[in-house]
């Protein structure tokens, strides 16, 4: 004899209900789902979270501006790596071989790497997470172009340390609106230097 499968709760309401139950969840997901899905523009979503009472939740400890982090992540990576190309193509030809690129955030190396060729930059390097392993790629620290630091730093390992322009995106996270330095003359071989920097936070 068959063993009978108990009633779910689901099952004992009246059809009508079932119905009313069904299209209540379907509700609250077309509802929810611009929160978590990039289906609307970034000026549409900032409106209907407006609209909807929530703030972007705070990750990574980050100031994340307008735009909940998964959202904030996908802009601003390519208006900064045409901003490092300005400065990177304004050098002389001579100096921009020696001329490295450092990020102090893997984010900021992935994207000079994806968006850079078109703007004619060579690829990063970075002290953070694994792009260390990765090392310094024979640079000797003479010119380098810093990225994400509010150099401070900096000036403790250079000769000199010049702002020579801004990254910004309005709706980038706000830990991604900083200055670009120029900083030239590494007080000790970059070689050197690079065993004792790595960034795993």
């Amino acid at each position: 004899m068959p063993f009978p499968f108990p009633h779910s709760p689901f099952t004992l309401l009246p059809p009508f209900l079932r119905y009313l139950y069904v299209a209540l969840i379907i509700l609250a997901g077309a509802t929810l789902a611009p929160l978590t899905l990039p289906i609307l523009s970034a000026e549409t979503y900032i409106r209907y979270q407006t609209a909807l009472g929530f703030e972007p939740p705070k990750a990574e400890n980050q100031n994340t501006g307008p735009l909940p982090q998964h959202f904030a992540d996908e802009f601003g990576w390519e208006e900064m790596t045409r901003a490092v190309a300005e400065v990177y193509n304004s050098l002389p030809t001579d100096e921009r071989a020696q001329t490295a690129i450092f990020a102090n955030s893997y984010g900021q190396a992935g994207a000079i790497d994806f968006f850079g060729a078109k703007f004619g930059l060579p690829k990063a390097i970075s002290n953070h997470q694994n792009y260390w392993y990765w090392g310094s790629l024979n640079y000797t620290g003479a010119i380098v172009i810093v990225l994400g630091s509010d150099g401070e730093g900096d000036r403790e390992h250079f000769k000199t340390v010049d702002s020579v322009g801004r990254t910004y995106h309005p709706y980038s996270r706000r830990d991604e609106h900083f200055e670009i330095f120029l900083c030239r003359g590494l007080n000790q071989p970059l070689q050197t230097l690079w065993p004792n920097i790595k960034n795993w936070d």
